[in-house]
């Protein structure tokens, strides 16, 4: 039995993967400075919760295997110097991954937007069709307990992320999992804090298109210029997917292709073109597309990602991941296209990128789709990460045409407000909006 220790274990990666690897018959133990639900509840089902919360070298043994290092954590962590001193193995959690994985035919799914959805819908396609695989995604899907699994399974399927590995690597995520399929949904600036500059964002994904092998392909987003510059440079093959023929309407989506029309859950134009994004791989693996439209017929969607939560005849209510400007902007219009009646969309900003003020301009009309929009953040969460305060006149002009708010009352009242009047509401934010009191929860 295999000893492994994860520093950072309360992180939504990492404490899916310490569960798999329990369930898959490792010791596990881990060590976090705070766990907050729903990382704490799953790892105390599981028995998997520390004791106390803060780092203690002492946990750290010359018989683990393998300590695996979360982002959260610091450079300086005691207990990472203990495993150093020690001459333990200390990885990051995809190069873990990949490790496990050296073996499987691998499927990647990377982008700066629609990702998670993407994996997630080849996902449901692969379980629906009953075939098994191992997977790694960065929410909750409907159909799996776990984001994470780890089995003997041939065939893995990856979200590829572009964020950095790990305090002590700072390459992508997505250098480690050698494709031999894969999609690039489109490449929007994000992750200012630690892509100074658009260029280098750019340039990992050149990075992440060498890391293919000579039989690889890959599937990127025709309408995307930068896509496109990239493909032009490689010798790695490659193919673009455009925009499928489709019409939407409240009730979901009917898509043509083949010759046939398939019903499906999805709206919106941009998670039609991440459904034909995935159609195309799975047909390299033996899929073809009548089998992977029926049964991507009862695909709903990823957790957080275009999520419904409240429907009447006449109104609808729903919740987004969105974070980035291009993420924002597709999310606000597919909604207004789909529904007819006001929309109040609502942002809350709270990654580092979004709290950033050289990144704040790339908002620009992210959310002019929308007859009424706000912007949420409060003051304390630039001391909360260590960053310079934004005036609020300054984030406005950003954005143009949305109000500012920062008490999670005030942010309340507004929405409950329109919900009250029957309009149409979109929430969209990577955080919890300080917990303000929605009618709609």
């Amino acid at each position: 039995m295999k000893r492994v220790h994860l520093i950072a274990i309360g992180g939504a990666i990492m404490h899916n993967l310490a569960i798999a690897l329990h369930r898959a018959g490792y010791r596990v133990t881990g060590s976090d400075d705070a766990i907050y639900n729903p990382a704490k509840e799953n790892l105390e089902k599981e028995g998997l919760l520390p004791a106390s919360m803060g780092w203690d070298a002492s946990v750290i043994s010359p018989d683990l295997d393998v300590v695996i290092l979360g982002m959260h954590a610091r450079g300086d962590n005691p207990e990472l110097a203990r495993a150093r001193e020690l001459g333990l193995s200390i990885m990051s959690f995809p190069e873990f991954v990949a490790r496990h994985c050296q073996d499987k035919k691998r499927i990647v799914v990377a982008g700066s937007h629609g990702k998670t959805t993407t994996t997630a819908m080849i996902m449901h396609v692969l379980s629906e069709l009953r075939l098994d695989f191992d997977y790694l995604v960065g929410s909750s899907i409907d159909g799996f307990d776990l984001s994470v699994r780890l089995s003997e399974a041939p065939l893995v399927i990856i979200e590829g992320d572009e964020y950095l590995s790990s305090p002590l690597d700072l390459r992508s995520k997505f250098l480690w999992y050698n494709p031999h399929v894969s999609i690039i949904t489109g490449i929007a600036y994000d992750h200012i804090n630690v892509f100074p500059t658009f260029e280098l964002y750019v340039d990992t994904f050149r990075k992440y298109i060498a890391t293919h092998g000579d039989d690889a392909v890959y599937f990127w987003f025709e309408k995307d210029e930068y896509l496109a510059q990239l493909a032009a440079e490689t010798t790695v093959k490659n193919k673009p997917y455009n925009t499928p023929n489709f019409v939407s309407d409240k009730y979901g989506s009917v898509l043509k292709y083949g010759g046939k029309e398939y019903k499906l859950n999805v709206v919106g134009k941009h998670n039609l073109e991440n459904l034909h994004a995935a159609q195309l791989v799975c047909e390299q693996i033996g899929i073809n597309a009548d089998s992977f439209y029926n049964a991507a017929a009862s695909f709903t969607g990823a957790g957080r990602r275009m999520e419904k939560i409240k429907e009447t005849e006449n109104q609808v209510v729903y919740r987004d991941f969105a974070h980035s400007p291009s993420k924002l902007k597709a999310t606000t219009e597919a909604i207004k296209e789909t529904y007819n009646g006001t929309l109040l969309a609502v942002f809350e900003l709270h990654t580092f990128s979004s709290l950033n003020r050289d990144f704040l301009p790339l908002y620009k009309g992210g959310m002019a789709a929308a007859d009424k929009a706000i912007v949420f953040y409060n003051d304390a969460v630039f001391e909360h990460k260590k960053m310079q305060f934004v005036e609020p006149n300054y984030v406005a002009e950003c954005f143009e045409n949305v109000e500012i708010v920062h008490s999670p009352e005030i942010l309340a009242a507004l929405v409950n407000a329109a919900y009250q009047k029957g309009d149409n509401i979109l929430l969209m934010s990577s955080g919890k909006f300080e917990e303000a009191k929605f009618e709609f929860n």
